[in-house]
């Protein structure tokens, strides 16, 4: 057998598995194996941003910004528990975590007073966040981690979205936006997201190197954003058994923020990643406009897909990561897809 054929032989060892772990959802099923992460008794803290500058556009989405705290095994509050339990299933080993956040979203030509009634409308989304992430071993080294975070904000200028975008625009020399008057009125923003990830074993690709494969699920439900998604992430290079990927910002799903200690004789190691996700949206506020009243809006397109591609670091204590995202056109009369760079810092303190 050929070099290239015994390699593509190995990826689909590691991909058909993966999608029949996914397909089949075993879903409040009892864990079957008994490895668990290793357990560090210091909390995960990430901060999270997601801009355009990195594609020198200015448009659409445009800026988001997370800071999140995950907590070590063992320190959970019991009422966080049982609140997600419905939610979560088998419970296995389990953490939580509380954030807070930014979104932001303007139009393609800030640079106009009156803005094209026919482009993104202008709206900042603040929002706190608070959610637990459930790690669970099912059997033959498989395992699932299942997400559950609640969101709770406001939407409109309460968000500050105007004041954060011209602060910035100031700072690094940009066009300050003319356009905020035109924004979403403010309105309460409530968000319930559900994820559910796969990961198999990771298998021998190229010498040391080792590559895996882990679906994913996801649900949406309040009056920011209402969808389903489906996506999956592939990886490689020396990715660690407990780390789930980077982590994003809402509409996709979430992602993870925690990540696994390293061994003290491994402090060092790295992994290519590429990954795709699709959304049926049935609500997004920051297109459909205001609730409750009359708004800025646009027809926004039902299917929606994240195509992204990165390299994750990690050393140490601390997991530096880099996406690039490419998202498919949102709305009717949009220029293109949305082109931004996702950058993350998480360190174990």
């Amino acid at each position: 057998m050929s070099h290239s054929g015994g390699m593509l032989q190995r990826i689909t060892r590691l991909v058909l598995p993966a999608l029949a772990t996914g397909l089949s959802w075993p879903a409040l099923a009892e864990g079957t194996g008994t490895a668990q992460p290793p357990e560090d008794e210091r909390p995960v803290w990430t901060l999270t941003l997601e801009n355009d500058l990195t594609n020198n556009t200015d448009r659409y989405f445009t800026n988001g910004i997370r800071l999140n705290r995950t907590s070590p095994v063992g320190a959970v509050p019991e009422a966080v528990v049982d609140a997600a339990r419905p939610l979560i299933g088998t419970i296995g080993t389990v953490r939580w975590t509380v954030g807070l956040g930014q979104n932001m979203y303007t139009p393609s030509d800030i640079t106009v007073s009156d803005p094209d009634p026919d482009d993104q409308p202008y709206a900042g989304w603040l929002y706190g966040t608070i959610g637990v992430l459930n790690d669970l071993a099912t059997g033959d080294g498989n395992r699932t981690q299942t997400s559950v975070q609640l969101s709770l904000g406001v939407v409109g200028p309460s968000a500050l979205g105007e004041e954060a975008q011209k602060f910035v625009h100031e700072i690094v020399n940009s066009p300050e936006p003319q356009g905020w008057d035109h924004q979403l009125h403010d309105e309460p923003a409530v968000l319930l997201n559900l994820e559910r990830r796969w990961v198999v074993p990771s298998e021998p690709i190229v010498g040391d190197l080792r590559g895996d494969v882990s679906p994913h699920v996801g649900l949406a439900l309040g009056n920011v954003f209402t969808h389903a998604a489906a996506g999956f992430t592939l990886r490689f290079g020396e990715p660690p058994q407990y780390d789930y990927g980077p982590p994003r910002l809402q509409p996709h799903t979430p992602g993870s923020e925690y990540f696994a200690a390293r061994a003290p004789d491994d402090e060092f190691g790295w992994y290519l990643f590429a990954g795709a996700e699709g959304r049926a949206v049935a609500r997004n506020i920051f297109l459909d406009g205001n609730t409750f009243r009359d708004s800025p809006s646009v027809d926004k397109e039902l299917l929606v897909a994240d195509l992204s591609a990165g390299v994750v670091v990690t050393f140490g204590d601390m997991r530096v990561s880099y996406v690039q995202v490419m998202r498919t056109k949102e709305f009717d009369g949009q220029e293109g897809p949305s082109l931004f760079g996702a950058f993350s810092v998480g360190y174990r303190f």
